[in-house]
């Protein structure tokens, strides 16, 4: 699809509110379900904008889900037993109103360097997954790597994890409506239809979340309408 090469840039959303979905806890992956993240030089200056696209949708995967569901094949960095991680970024996905842009040509290289991609790791827990993210997603925002994973940090910024997904006060099951009725209630100016939960094999695998290429939430209707609506849904612990 194509898409323009242009960066613009604007003054980013006031510190405070991209913090707020950071936990006080040091270290890169924080064990109460709500990570926290270094200050990243977007929400301490200035936002990169993408272009070629309408907005985007931040996943976050909950990470035992995802072990899970890939059984041998997931991934041993992100599902060791001594990593115990609850909500990851999944990705930071360059969306249209009617599908997405993917694997877009760029003036940026394939391969996310190893000294680049270290960055990012409390962020996206993989090498693996940080390069297949940029060459599927972050290749069609307009953006450079490390702006693109610099917005992408931001927009985990913004986002506050409910408390009833720490890992020491797991529900053990929550119909999808709950899960996204738990985001909305501490993510002020957030609305059901800027938010989905995608299901798998009765889980609870993934949580997504609308935002314009300024981080504030939108409506996305046809993420919203393929989002999973089933009750009870499995809640795993790591490990």
């Amino acid at each position: 699809m194509a898409r323009s090469g242009a960066i613009g840039f604007l003054t980013a959303l006031p510190l405070l509110a991209l913090l707020s979905g950071c936990s006080e806890e040091s270290g890169p992956f924080a064990n109460d379900g709500q990570t926290a993240f270094p200050v990243s030089s977007a929400t301490a200056g200035e936002l990169p904008l993408g272009a070629g696209f309408d907005f985007y949708v931040l996943a976050l995967s909950w990470s035992p889900a995802y072990c899970l569901v890939a059984g041998d094949r997931a991934n041993k960095q992100q599902c060791a037993e001594d990593r115990d991680l609850a909500f990851v970024v999944h990705g930071l996905w360059p969306q249209n109103e009617t599908g997405y842009p993917e694997f877009c040509p760029s003036r940026e290289p394939e391969r996310v360097p190893s000294q680049l991609g270290r960055d990012y790791l409390d962020l996206l827990p993989s090498m693996g997954l940080i390069g297949h993210q940029w060459r599927k997603h972050g290749s069609c925002s307009g953006l450079t790597q490390r702006d693109y994973f610099d917005v992408t940090r931001a927009a985990r910024e913004r986002i506050s994890i409910p408390e009833q997904f720490a890992l020491n006060s797991l529900p053990g099951e929550i119909d999808a409506d709950e899960a996204e009725e738990a985001f909305i209630d501490v993510n002020p100016g957030l609305s059901r239809d800027a938010i989905a939960v995608k299901c798998e094999r009765g889980m609870l695998r993934e949580i997504r979340i609308c935002m314009t290429s300024t981080l504030d939430f939108r409506g996305c209707r046809e993420v919203d309408r393929r989002g999973c609506t089933l009750d009870n849904l499995d809640v795993p612990e790591p490990g």
